[in-house]
C-alpha cells in the first residue's frame, strides 16, 4: 500500500515532530515544580540526555512517546502500515538506545524513571512517579 501523502508533505509533517519540549514533557514538569520539585532539563551531560534531572535526588526522567519507543502493549505503538520495514528498523533502534541510555544511567549510580505519553495523557503517572521519587529520598 502507498502512502496517501506525497514525500514532500509527509517530510514536512515528520519534521514538525519534537523531541524536546513535548506537551506530556510539560505536563510532566509542572506537575514537578508544582510539588516543589526542582530539576533540570535536557542535561546532555547525562547518556541519552533525560529530558527531567532531579539532581539532588540522582534522578534521570525520561517521558517518551509510545509510538517512538514501543510502549509494550499501548495502542499508541502501532506499526505504520506502509514501508513497515523502515519504521522497524527504526523502532529496533531507538529501543535499543534506550536500552543502552538506561544502562549506563544505572552503571553510573543514577536511578532512571520512564514516563510513558499514555501514562500521562489519563494521569496515571502522578501517584507512581511520587513513589518513584520517594524512593529516592
Amino acid at each position: 500500500m502507498s502512502d496517501i501523502v506525497p514525500p514532500e508533505k509527509r517530510h514536512e509533517m515528520m519534521s514538525g515532530i519534537r523531541s524536546e519540549n513535548t506537551s506530556p514533557e510539560i505536563e510532566v514538569r509542572r506537575w514537578l515544580y508544582h510539588n516543589g520539585i526542582r530539576y533540570r532539563l535536557h542535561v546532555d551531560s547525562l547518556c541519552g540526555t533525560p529530558d527531567i534531572v532531579v539532581s539532588r535526588l540522582k534522578v534521570a526522567i525520561f517521558v517518551n512517546g509510545c509510538f517512538w519507543h514501543r510502549h509494550s502493549g499501548c495502542k499508541l505503538a502501532y506499526v505504520p502500515k506502509s514501508n513497515c520495514s523502515f519504521w522497524q528498523e527504526k523502532f529496533r533502534t531507538n529501543v535499543e538506545r534506550d536500552r543502552k541510555a538506561l544502562e549506563s544511567l544505572e552503571s553510573a549510580g543514577w536511578r532512571v524513571i520512564i514516563v510513558w505519553e499514555c501514562q500521562v495523557r489519563n494521569g496515571s503517572y502522578r501517584e507512581s512517579l511520587l513513589r518513584e521519587l520517594c524512593q529516592s529520598e
